[in-house]
């Protein structure tokens, strides 16, 4: 395994397929191949069949903001992830293609979400907030693979009337301290 760390590098690798004989593939492109690293079947890992429902409906809550949503072999401590389809541009090379004044092709994102995360085991499409926690989730994995968000305001009222849904009331709280008193 050959870690390439600097933002050039995925630029290098798009133009460098090969290094002595062998393939060079980015971890932030779609058909990674981990299965084969690991000598194992990585479908028996995650049925796609069984997460139908979710992956469904974060498709249908993220819209034209996302390629696709599948469910992720490569995480194991994040809740999602976005990486590129195999012939797309992936963000990080799009970045410093702007940056440099360059066209960059139009490309959507493919959301990979860990079923095994707590706050992905948690969503149910059902739910009345299910598409804020989509869009979470999606902006999540945004800023965490170095991008902007496009409403940064919206992802702070997101944020807060989540975190608002789920904390307990002062007197709540309150009386919850008083009655373990007793």
């Amino acid at each position: 395994m050959l870690l390439l760390s600097d933002r050039v590098d995925e630029w290098l690798v798009a133009n460098l397929r090969e290094f002595d004989g062998k393939p060079l593939v980015s971890v932030a492109r779609a058909e990674l191949g981990l299965d084969k690293i690991k000598g194992e079947d990585a479908t028996k890992d995650h049925e796609v069949g069984r997460y139908k429902d979710l992956l469904v409906g974060l498709k249908r809550a993220l819209g034209d903001r996302v390629k696709d949503v599948r469910v992720s072999q490569r995480l194991t401590e994040s809740p999602s992830c976005l990486i590129a389809d195999e012939h797309d541009i992936g963000g990080n090379l799009a970045r410093i293609l702007k940056a440099a004044g360059q066209k960059v092709p139009p490309s959507q994102p493919i959301l990979e979400v860990n079923p095994e995360h707590a706050i992905v085991a948690r969503l149910q499409p059902g739910d009345a907030r299910f598409d804020a926690w989509a869009g979470l989730l999606f902006d999540q994995a945004l800023l965490a693979e170095g991008g902007q968000l496009e409403d940064p305001a919206g992802f702070v009222r997101r944020t807060n009337d989540l975190m608002l849904s789920l904390a307990p009331e002062r007197g709540d709280a309150a009386s919850r301290s008083d009655s373990n008193r007793s």
